[in-house]
Parts: structure tokens; sequence; C-alpha cells
């Protein structure tokens, strides 16, 4: 469902609205498609940051870990 709103760009951005459209659409869906585009990236930054924190917070035990597989190995 589209809900219509009223927005006040500066002209630099509207600027870059034009140049971002593609062949055939309307300055509505540029910045409509634009933004959901930049949407999805915060979403999958914030994905990522969850999971390095959550690396982080377990970082010394996946080391020790790691260190103590690596103990086992035999020269090659």
């Amino acid at each position: 469902m589209r809900q219509k709103t009223s927005l006040t760009l500066s002209e630099d951005v509207l600027a870059g609205v034009t140049k971002a459209s593609r062949r055939g659409e309307s300055r509505s869906e540029t910045v409509n498609r634009l933004l959901r585009e930049r949407l999805a990236d915060v979403a999958a930054h914030l994905v990522h940051e969850r999971e390095v924190a959550q690396i982080n917070r377990h970082a010394d035990a996946l080391n020790a870990e790691a260190a103590d597989v690596l103990a086992y190995q035999g020269e090659v």
C-alpha cells in the first residue's frame, strides 16, 4: 500500500535523485527504490554488527578452543 507524503529536498539531493532515476521511472518511484535499497543496507549492517558483537563476546573461548586444537596437530 502506498501513502502520499510531501518532502522538501535540497537542490543537490533532488539532482541526485534525478541522476539516480532509471529510464521511465518517476521521481516518486526513484525515491521509493533508493530508500528501500538504503534501508536494506542498514538492516544488513545491523545484522552484521550483532554477529560481530556475538563473536567478540565469545572470542576468548573460541581462541582458547582453537589453540587447543592446534596443539594436537603434528608437524606437516
